[in-house]
């Protein structure tokens, strides 16, 4: 994708400070697409050239893109093409805007105006489940917030984040909280289609609120690393010893806010393989840009069982001490509700004690048998 961005890189060398804002906002916005392998045509690019050399401004690009898909030669354009040539122009919009709303429903704004027009249910949460086969998982998914949790869920998670403070923390520290939060936000997966790119214009406007200066390049040159260091924080399989872990996407927000030099590769992130295999064999980062070959290694190794990774350590779940703390109760109280939970665990809601629980069964620790009244609660692996 970026290829095609190449021939802007002049105006960030020398180009004046409003040129290289704006070519950065479109490495950006274009960057992103890649994340679902969508390539924009030539006549977008040569709009947003006419923008960056401010000849025309970003409401014209957008008038332009949008009269050019009601022409025959537009229309001739895959759909795939015009979503890309679309997407990336409202994306470009949303960052070079500094206004941002720390809500839960920020998150259905941003998707209403990416894919307006594009997607029938665009800023409308999903009310059913998904999978998706993960290159980096070898075909397994993560497990996605379940439909009828979503509202709830991410508003336990932005109320959560609003009473945290970053006051004493070192810079690392605020990467790894950051990276835990962004990494829970787009594990609720709100929406059909679209999470990822708008988890990352989310991103760029919450460190922006936080407070960071955001060189936006690393989001267009790393934008399936982005979505892989998301899957990988999100990804728990004890069976084989593979925990959830950010230390990928701490590696990213390092680069992005520190001005590290990490090495951001995907195929550092695959599971079930050993980190010399990886560090030896090249072939998989060609692999990972081809969406063909994608599909064959996915196919190829749904079939292998995973084996443990040195690099991940311990094979137990690390948990939060409310976590802990339900785990405990249950096993003792089986047949306990989430109001007997809160009062004895203390210094939690009921919805608290609801999301927590959400995540023990995601992490195959917890389970419900029988009836939502006459049920109980089966405390499947309590070694924490």
């Amino acid at each position: 994708m970026l290829s095609n961005m190449e021939d802007y890189s002049e105006y960030i060398i020398q180009g004046e400070p409003e040129k290289r804002e704006r070519v950065r906002n479109w490495m950006t916005a274009i960057g992103l697409q890649d994340v679902d392998d969508l390539k924009p045509s030539q006549y977008f690019l040569d709009a947003v050239r006419q923008n960056i050399e401010g000849k025309i401004t970003l409401e014209e690009v957008r008038r332009l893109v949008d009269q050019y898909y009601t022409t025959k030669e537009g229309l001739q354009q895959e759909k795939r093409t015009e979503e890309a040539d679309k997407v990336a122009v409202r994306i470009a919009e949303l960052i070079a805007h500094k206004t941002f709303s720390f809500r839960p429903n920020c998150l259905a704004s941003i998707h209403r105006h990416l894919f307006e027009g594009i997607y029938k249910f665009a800023g409308t949460y999903r009310d059913y489940n998904i999978t998706k086969p993960e290159l980096v998982l070898r075909g397994d998914t993560v497990r996605y917030e379940s439909g009828n949790m979503i509202s709830d869920t991410l508003e336990y998670e932005f109320d959560t984040e609003k009473k945290f403070s970053y006051e004493g923390l070192s810079m690392p520290e605020m990467m790894k909280h950051i990276s835990r939060f962004i990494a829970n936000v787009w594990q609720i997966h709100p929406f059909g289609e679209g999470n990822t790119r708008t988890t990352a214009v989310f991103t760029i406007q919450f460190l922006r609120h936080l407070g960071f200066e955001v060189t936006n390049e690393i989001f267009a040159e790393n934008s399936k690393y982005f979505r892989n260091s998301l899957v990988r924080a999100n990804y728990t399989n004890m069976q084989y010893g593979i925990t959830e872990t950010t230390e990928y996407l701490e590696r990213f927000f390092r680069n992005l806010l520190m001005g590290e030099q990490n090495e951001l590769k995907s195929r550092y992130m695959i599971v079930g393989t050993k980190w010399e295999e990886n560090m030896k064999d090249d072939s998989t980062a060609t692999q990972e840009s081809t969406p063909k070959a994608n599909k064959s290694l996915i196919e190829a190794t749904q079939k292998d069982n995973f084996t443990t990774q040195k690099e991940q350590g311990t094979t137990q779940k690390t948990l939060n001490t409310t976590q802990k703390k339900i785990l405990n109760y249950l096993k003792e109280h089986p047949h306990a509700t989430r109001k007997d939970m809160a009062a004895v665990i203390g210094d939690i809601t009921e919805d608290g004690i609801k999301f927590n629980i959400g995540k023990l069964q995601q992490y195959g620790l917890l389970k419900r048998e029988g009836g939502r009244k006459s049920g109980t609660w089966v405390v499947i692996d309590n070694n924490h």
